[in-house]
């Protein structure tokens, strides 16, 4: 892919807009930055970008610039539907995304793992067994590092793994993994993608470009998997922890197995997996498929497997007062993922619930905590903790406290509710953009409130 001296307009500038403005910069591209917020909002971190001699178009939307462009960059925040997105591809103009702007620039293998839940801790456990097998290993995408922060740098023997999320599928064209992975797939981001057909849509786009030498691999125990996997072009790959499959990873008499071909070894016990749940195990099996298809040996994922600690903001113990423990679920940004959070608690456990609307029913989870006899009581806040509320209500579970958006008020309450020896869970089952930046944000000042307290 030649940039030089093409005219792009970067529109963004988040993490991902300013690390592919500045690689289009070092590739001489005439770039020309885009975002709503002033120059005065980014406290300087749009500095690099004026010296290495972006035009900034701040405050505005890009319309007025468009006819001026050969490319747009978008971030995944910006929906493909904008009218201005439109009207560029009207015009002629080349859009995509800033995934599909890195992996046009990355060598190497490339590593694609998407699904509704457990993408960042696969991604993660994925990254780290490459590795263990001392292969330079960047992990990039929707995980918080941009693919275009290490696409300058990659090598043709490194191996790239990309966590990708369902708006970021919205504008890839050309993307093409060697190794596609689906975790799962439940109800989330409708209210981007209008409804559920299109939202698996979008997640299975990171087939398309796929051929017989490509691996795509799935989740044998959900159904919607496994009907994505028909009629793609790559080498079907299965995890699952229920069935046994015939080429994949599963479990069988208590261990995790690798399969395939004439390959058949035992990788590690499953009980061995440092990272505890149900949820983790499967991710565990997927990450044993995806390395393993790409010559990962199976005493690099023992090790890893029974030493990988988790990620930030993922059932993250932040610490244990007065016989409480306190633990941060941040990422629990769906009612899928917060049914999960939920099935790992063994002691009694008060549970922050809320956040911005995603378009969701909250009808499941609200069934689910009346039958989890660990969930003594519900903490709600934020923009749908009037819709949980009635959620809970229909299922006459009452053992809840509404806090608004008063996030002191929400740990008062918390405290005030836990029990000795029980735990206070903050999983909200929604996302953080009505009281947050965004679920790192979230996280991040819930630690800093609880390790506060005296």
């Amino acid at each position: 892919m030649v940039v030089k001296d093409k005219r792009v307009m970067v529109c963004g500038m988040a993490r991902s807009g300013i690390a592919a403005a500045r690689l289009l910069c070092g590739l001489g591209a005439r770039v020309t930055i885009s975002d709503l917020k002033q120059e005065s909002a980014f406290d300087g971190a749009l500095d690099e970008l004026r010296a290495l001699g972006c035009r900034f178009a701040l405050g505005e939307g890009p319309e007025a610039y468009l006819g001026e462009q050969d490319m747009l960059v978008i971030s995944p925040g910006i929906p493909w539907a904008k009218p201005f997105v439109q009207e560029a591809l009207g015009r002629g103009i080349e859009v995509m995304g800033e995934l599909e702007l890195g992996a046009r620039l990355t060598r190497g293998a490339l590593v694609a793992i998407t699904g509704t839940n457990g993408k960042t801790t696969t991604t993660t456990l994925v990254g780290e067994l490459f590795r263990a097998t001392g292969r330079t290993t960047h992990v990039v995408g929707n995980i918080g590092y941009p693919i275009t922060a290490t696409a300058g740098i990659s090598k043709d023997d490194d191996v790239t793994v990309a966590e990708v999320s369902s708006y970021q599928c919205e504008g890839i064209s050309t993307f093409h993994p060697k190794v596609g992975a689906v975790l799962n797939i439940t109800e989330d981001h409708i209210a981007r993608h209008g409804s559920m057909e299109n939202y698996i849509a979008m997640k299975r786009r990171i087939f398309d470009r796929q051929t017989a030498q490509d691996v795509a691999v799935f989740n044998y125990d959900d159904p919607t998997c496994r009907e994505m996997a028909k009629g793609l072009k790559g080498q079907i790959a299965w995890f699952s922890r229920r069935e046994d499959v015939p080429y994949g990873a599963c479990v069988v008499d208590g261990c995790i197995m690798l399969k395939l071909g004439e390959i058949k070894q035992a990788v590690c016990r499953c009980d061995e997996v440092y990272i505890p749940g149900p949820h983790n195990l499967e991710n565990a099996l997927a990450t044993v498929v995806i390395t393993g298809v790409m010559g990962v040996p199976c005493e690099a994922m023992r090790e890893v497997l029974r030493t990988f600690k988790g990620v930030e903001h993922r059932i993250e113990t932040v610490r244990t007062l007065h016989g409480v423990t306190w633990i941060n679920d941040s990422k629990g940004t769906n009612v899928d993922s917060t049914l999960k959070a939920i099935a790992t608690m063994t002691r009694p456990t008060v549970l922050i619930l809320g956040g911005s609307d995603k378009k969701v029913s909250f009808d499941s989870l609200a069934g689910a905590i009346r039958e989890a006899p660990q969930i003594e009581h519900c903490v709600l806040i934020g923009d749908t903790a009037g819709q949980i509320r009635e959620a809970l209500e229909r299922v006459h579970y009452t053992a809840f406290t509404m806090t608004g958006y008063d996030f002191d008020r929400c740990i008062a309450a918390c405290r005030e509710r836990a029990k000795e020896g029980g735990c206070v869970l903050l999983s909200p089952a929604c996302a953080s953009f009505d009281m947050f930046t965004d679920y790192e944000d979230r996280g991040r000042i819930f630690k800093e409130k609880v390790m506060a307290l005296v």
